[in-house]
């Protein structure tokens, strides 16, 4: 799947994770796609840094403290981009598992799809 289909699809995700739970808002189409931009970076380059810091405590949690870790990063990203609010920490928490599930969801029914045109 490409890079571009894959940031299409977190940037449905974001907006449609936003409508879903109260206490997010997204001002746009743009402020998605940056805020889907944003994730996408940062998941990559600091999520990784910050759960191998944080591995003792995530193994005496049994890994859910990983779900700190991503609530932390929406936080950030709700702070970094213009028209992207997100109202507390468990909100953060609750965006981040819902925003997790759509985007799974889209790509199971992306890569399903591509499968049965083959």
């Amino acid at each position: 799947m490409s890079l571009i289909l894959k940031w299409f699809l977190m940037t449905i995700s974001v907006g449609v994770a936003a409508h879903l739970i109260p206490g997010v808002s997204v001002a746009g189409f743009m402020a998605a796609l940056w805020v889907a931009l944003f994730l996408g970076i940062v998941n990559v380059l600091i999520r990784p840094i910050l759960i191998l810091v944080t591995l003792p405590i995530n193994i005496l949690t049994l890994g859910l403290f990983t779900f700190v870790i991503n609530a932390c990063l929406v936080l950030l990203a709700s702070v970094v981009i213009k028209g992207f609010e997100v109202k507390g920490f468990s909100t953060a928490v609750l965006f981040s598992i819902v925003l997790s599930v759509i985007n799974y969801l889209l790509n199971a029914l992306i890569r399903a799809g591509s499968r049965n045109e083959k």
